[in-house]
């Protein structure tokens, strides 16, 4: 037994990788972003840009929670929520959202609100969609990889997009240097797809997290000049297939309730529901 086994409640490292990786693994569509961040950069938190909780029950880790610019916790149930609760509160609020499993978000949310304060804005329902399968949608031949020369013109459709999503501009604060380091680490991985024309995006999309099991698209977005004429079911067509053939053998997303156009839209394409999530944004 390790001499912490005590703690119900700890910082992990890479001796933890493997465990880490099986509870990940066990929801591989769900935790592919989380599954991307340790894959990609193990459990350091200095290599990982942030720390992963492990919960214990009976000597056993059984659960998680990614503490960085998100806090997602992983396979927790009342328990471990109310541990990793109690972390969160006493080291103070260091996230920007938290977002998961809605029941859990749901919970976790209860007990760190009346000590974080209001939240901006909580987007209690998130279907997760999933597929393994090319759309049998037609796919938009113009959607390609962006390349790096496209950045410029690419950009621009980036920021309205995350402004639109999440009702703040990613320019704010640093000026959008973080950003557009993100958005071009993405083009140079070959992970963001686009049809442009005349200088414009009309559609455009981003892998933003692969593991072995699954990549995760995000950052859907039509020209609002272009809305209503389908373009996302055949761009997302598009990528669905370039994602399925180059990446990864599964292709998930999540969406908000609301937004009924898009979800609608993702299931033409193939897509169909396997979780709920729920974020809150700060």
């Amino acid at each position: 037994m390790r001499m912490l086994d005590s703690l119900p409640v700890r910082v992990l490292d890479d001796r933890y990788r493997d465990e880490v990786l099986a509870i990940l693994d066990a929801a591989p569509l769900s935790n592919v972003f989380v599954s991307s961040r340790v894959h990609q950069a193990g459990l350091e938190p200095g290599r990982l840009g942030a720390q992963m909780w492990g919960y214990w029950r009976d000597g056993r880790l059984e659960s998680l929670c990614y503490s960085g610019a998100n806090l997602i916790p992983v396979n927790a149930g009342p328990d471990a929520i109310r541990a990793f609760a109690d972390r969160a509160r006493v080291q103070g609020r260091r996230c920007s959202s938290i977002v998961g499993p809605a029941g859990a978000v749901r919970e976790l949310w209860g007990l760190l609100e009346p000590y974080w304060g209001h939240a901006r804005a909580v987007r209690e329902l998130q279907p997760v969609m999933a597929t393994s399968r090319p759309s049998e949608f037609p796919v938009d031949p113009y959607v390609r990889r962006v390349r790096m020369e496209d950045f410029e013109v690419v950009y621009p459709a980036c920021v309205a997009m995350f402004t639109e999503e999440v009702g703040v501009s990613p320019n704010a604060g640093d000026g959008g240097v973080l950003y557009r380091a993100r958005v071009a680490e993405l083009i140079r991985a070959g992970r963001a797809f686009a049809r442009i024309e005349g200088g414009r995006v009309l559609f455009k999309a981003e892998i933003g997290a692969v593991t072995p099991h699954a990549c995760q698209i995000q950052g859907v977005w039509v020209h609002p000049e272009s809305r209503g004429r389908g373009l996302s079911e055949f761009g997302m067509a598009s990528v669905v297939q370039m994602s399925l053939r180059d990446v990864a053998p599964a292709v998930s997303l999540y969406v908000n309730d609301f937004n009924v156009r898009a979800r609608a839209a993702y299931l033409r394409v193939g897509f169909t529901e396997i979780d709920e999530f729920m974020s809150v944004l700060f």
